[in-house]
């Protein structure tokens, strides 16, 4: 069985491609212009340094499997991309062995994105990750900005509310002295078992599964993941132990039980911008996962989408 392609003109392609990396760049211009000065942010470098995610890649457009660009001769030899043959006016699309290669990729994180929205939401973790990650420690992860508390206010508070945090990537930075106070322990291979649609890094996490699937997803759909990945990490850093009002971020006091209200009115309204996130996402998945599409060969169908 074949699949039919749909293959972009070059000035269309090439339009939207622009369209594009202009948004990337109003996104990530300023992370750019403090690395080439040599200067740190503790909020926004982490989408990149943790993730390990280039700008360079991000600003890359990639339509998606089941689409072609003609003329596009900067795709030739590009990860996960072949030639459209035959064809009058070459063109390039995403690869279906690279689509086979990836498909226990793909079926993880269909699987996870379900098991995540099949659970309801946890709002009372208020943030305390991050608290966590420096219990009982004379070691910081941000070694430029302070404590708003100092060590002993921040153990304090750390102590004085229960760790309900369920996202194994950041249960696996606790404190040898925090880990044991969680709710439950986490591991790797209960991953699947525990993520839950409340939070924040989970959400977050959106950005990297859909990362991960480039170039057989949408750069629309990955750059709305990274756009909203930058949302929950302002309030991710915003609920933390760390004074950043020089970088022009108000604390949410997660201390006090006004700032622990407003943590959790805004971690469900990030909850709710998740779920329609994770749903595209997911049918992206199961988009992927059909069977006669591991399997099909090309034909080429030349018309500009509507």
């Amino acid at each position: 069985m074949s699949v039919d392609i749909l293959v972009l003109p070059e000035h269309d392609w090439r339009a939207r491609a622009a369209a594009h990396r202009a948004r990337v760049d109003e996104l990530v211009g300023p992370y750019l212009e403090r690395r080439a000065a040599g200067s740190k942010h503790p909020v926004i470098d982490f989408l990149f340094t943790y993730y390990g995610h280039k700008p360079a890649q991000l600003r890359r457009w990639h339509p998606g499997y089941g689409v072609a660009l003609e003329n596009a001769t900067e795709y030739d030899g590009a990860r996960g991309y072949q030639p459209l043959a035959p064809a009058d006016t070459p063109a390039w699309t995403a690869d279906p062995a690279y689509l086979a290669r990836r498909h226990d990729t793909i079926e993880f994180v269909a699987n996870l994105l379900q098991a995540t929205a099949s659970r309801s939401a946890h709002l009372s973790c208020f943030g305390l990750h991050e608290w966590a990650m420096v219990y009982r420690s004379e070691e910081v992860r941000h070694q430029q900005v302070p404590l708003r508390l100092g060590h002993e206010g921040t153990d304090a508070v750390v102590e004085s509310m229960p760790l309900r945090c369920t996202h194994f990537d950041a249960f696996r930075f606790f404190t040898p002295d925090a880990a044991p106070l969680n709710a439950e322990p986490l591991t790797r291979e209960s991953q699947l078992h525990r993520e839950q649609p409340g939070c924040l890094h989970a959400n977050m996490d959106l950005y990297k599964w859909t990362f991960k699937l480039v170039p057989l997803v949408d750069s629309e759909l990955l750059l709305d993941c990274f756009e909203f990945a930058c949302t929950a990490r302002e309030l991710d850093m915003r609920a933390s132990p760390y004074d950043l009002t020089e970088y022009g971020y108000e604390p949410i006091r997660i201390e006090a039980p006004a700032g622990r209200a407003e943590y959790v009115r805004r971690q469900s309204q990030i909850a709710e911008r998740a779920h329609a996130l994770r749903v595209r996402l997911r049918t992206a998945c199961l988009d992927l996962l059909g069977p006669e599409v591991v399997k099909a060969g090309f034909r080429g169908r030349r018309n500009s989408p509507g």
